[in-house]
């Protein structure tokens, strides 16, 4: 019999939906979310968070109720092993299509997936279809260029395919996501390190080639950080891709000595394209002023892996998603130490608290 947690996400967005659902299957037990996405103007599910749910549910042979666009109440409970274990989720692996629908975010989906390495008995691909950068979401260099290389140091074996970009409001992206069973080492992400390199991914829809777009973004993301960057080594990257509607995006990662950070910007109509390259530049920029070794989206996201299996994470600051993300974790009896520490908080989770599954 499995316990059904009960969960309140009137002061989370869909980050803690996400999370929550990763910790269910990880956990093997049920969970009721009400208010979902409740701190948001448009409460309740959307298009890309029902496509998560639905996913999820799939891979894992659940129970589901509330699956519906505009849905504040969410019931999920994942499927047990054919032999009745009751430490063991069924997550078979296999191969899998999914339709986000318009310009829905691909990378979101992506991220509540990649927690099922631990607990996969064999290989899983999922091709979705939808928005590959697109609001409120990481662009997909990110993913590629940042966050997954990270992953992988700490034990994933997990690798992204991107067949085509999708912009808003279009979307009309499709990319491939490849994740295997994995043994998760315990995080130890204290120190920033030297910074060593810098790589600017800047792409542009075909329809704005003709403008230099992705050149102008580098341009002006290169130039904004030109003083910070003295003689560090800055390697650019420019993209043309086919698309279902215009639009670009620019991402910097930071190659520090033992962390990795990342900062975008999409282009937007009417913004001239050097000025997005300088968005990303000058979040760069006030990320130099502290000392973590990841920026603050990606501390967030680490936090169901520091769950899995322990480890210590510094993170620029405890922002409310940081704060939100840490009370999920304890709902799941996994304590979360956390102390402000000048420009920086350390979040701190013992390896013997860690799920089952981490290492």
């Amino acid at each position: 019999m499995t316990n059904t947690r009960e969960l309140d996400g009137s002061s989370a967005g869909g980050q803690f939906l996400r999370t929550a659902l990763a910790l269910s299957v990880l956990e093997g037990d049920s969970i009721r979310i009400e208010h979902v996405r409740g701190d948001r103007p448009t409460p309740g599910l959307r298009h890309q968070h029902l496509a998560v749910l639905e996913t999820m549910a799939e891979l894992t042979d659940a129970e589901v109720s509330g699956a519906e666009v505009g849905a504040e109440t969410v019931e999920f409970a994942p499927g047990r092993a054919a032999d009745g274990a009751a430490d063991r989720p069924i997550v078979a692996g296999g191969t899998y299509e999914v339709s986000i629908g318009t310009a829905g975010s691909i990378t979101l989906l992506f991220d509540a997936i990649l927690a099922l390495a631990t607990v996969l008995e064999s290989p899983l691909s999922i091709t979705a279809s939808g928005g590959t950068d697109v609001k409120w979401s990481p662009p997909i260099d990110y993913v590629t260029a940042v966050k997954l290389p990270l992953l992988r140091r700490l034990g994933f074996t997990v690798a992204c395919e991107v067949h085509q970009r999708g912009f808003y409001p279009d979307g009309g992206g499709r990319a491939t996501l490849h994740l295997a069973p994995s043994k998760i080492d315990a995080i130890d992400l204290t120190e920033r390190g030297s910074l060593e390199g810098v790589r600017c991914y800047s792409t542009e829809a075909t329809d704005l080639a003709d403008r230099d777009v992705a050149h102008r973004q580098a341009e002006g993301a290169l130039e904004r950080l030109d003083e910070t960057l003295e003689s560090t080594t800055c390697e650019r990257r420019e993209t043309t891709a086919t698309s279902a509607c215009p639009g670009s995006a620019v991402v910097l990662r930071l190659e520090h000595g033992t962390g990795v950070a990342g900062f975008t910007a999409l282009g937007e109509r009417g913004t001239p394209a050097e000025r997005v390259g300088e968005a990303a530049a000058n979040a760069a920029n006030r990320f130099f002023e502290g000392d973590a070794p990841v920026d603050r989206h990606l501390g967030d996201q680490l936090l169901v892996v520091l769950a899995l299996a322990g480890g210590r994470l510094r993170v620029p600051s405890v922002t409310d998603h940081v704060a939100a993300s840490c009370d999920l974790l304890e709902s799941f009896d996994v304590p979360v130490d956390r102390v402000s520490d000048g420009d920086s908080a350390l979040l701190a989770v013992d390896p013997r608290d860690a799920l089952a599954g981490g290492s």
